[in-house]
């Protein structure tokens, strides 16, 4: 079956397209994913996910691709939340809620008046293998405007993730680094609706990383592990959906909880079952 895979990636150019696509969706949501995870942005970015709604909606009814619209008001949810919490006595997570639902309503609404053109199923669970020429270029480029801000700014974002005080009191201009977080969040999960949908790319986005936060205690090494659980994931993901005729969005996701459950039970040093055997050991003597 492996073989017959290869041999079917070699020969179909639709295949190629959708294995690229995929391995570098689940390698930059693996790196983005790490700063989401330990700044505890998991709800922001379940909520930018489904704000992209009305984006896509548009684009479709404007015969444009999906790409432009979701990131705008992928871009519009996250500075909306940010000024709601700021300018407010309103929390993160109430300013989250109340952004989130007006535009998940906004996109229900569009998308049903527009149900003739769309179809629903790929935007909430993804298709990968109706990845366009088009569609793998955006996600290169949003992959490596991701990955060069990331390296070059590394410090920066390391320090401002642990210590937000500390990097206000050295002069780093914190309120901009946290937006250009939410832009790069905003990108990346564009980017990654066509290959998990709206409804599964949070779990792109979050489990990677926290399977990688349970193997690692540092940034540098958490970001390579999880890079490499999404493109693993991605891989095994797009072969089982092939082989099988399975939604690629949802066996992908299906694969990465997986790991995420040996890994919780497994992991050297935080693992469930080794926690156990070290409290028993503890108990004996």
């Amino acid at each position: 079956m492996i073989q017959q895979f290869v041999s079917d990636v070699m020969e179909f150019s639709f295949l190629q397209r959708a294995l690229i696509t995929s391995i570098i969706i689940g390698i930059v949501c693996g790196v983005i994913g790490c700063f989401i995870v330990l700044r505890g942005l998991a709800l922001m970015g379940d909520a930018i996910s489904h704000a992209v709604l009305p984006g896509v909606a548009i684009s479709y009814m404007l015969g444009v691709n999906f790409f432009y619209g979701a990131a705008l008001f992928g871009i519009l949810a996250a500075l909306g939340i940010g000024f709601v919490n700021q300018n407010s006595n309103i929390k993160n997570d109430s300013a989250i809620g109340i952004v989130f639902s007006f535009f998940l309503a906004l996109g229900v609404l569009l998308v049903t008046k527009a149900q003739s053109s769309i179809d629903l199923t790929e935007i909430l669970f993804g298709n990968v293998l109706t990845v366009k020429g088009e569609d793998r270029t955006l996600t290169m480029i949003v992959a490596a405007i991701v990955l060069i801000i990331v390296i070059v700014f590394y410090k920066e974002l390391l320090l401002s993730t642990f210590d937000s005080t500390m990097a206000a009191a050295s002069g780093l201009p914190v309120k901009f680094i946290h937006y250009t977080i939410m832009i790069l969040l905003t990108l990346v999960t564009v980017a990654s609706l066509q290959t998990v949908g709206v409804i599964l790319v949070v779990s792109l986005l979050i489990t990677p990383a926290a399977t990688a936060y349970l193997l690692s205690n540092r940034l540098s090494t958490m970001i390579f592990v999880s890079a490499f659980i999404g493109a693993i994931s991605a891989v095994i993901g797009l072969f089982l959906s092939f082989s099988y005729n399975l939604p690629s969005g949802v066996v992908i996701v299906l694969v990465i909880t997986t790991i995420f459950i040996v890994t919780f039970f497994l992991a050297p040093k935080s693992g469930l079952l080794w926690k156990s055997i070290k409290s028993k050991r503890s108990i004996a003597r």
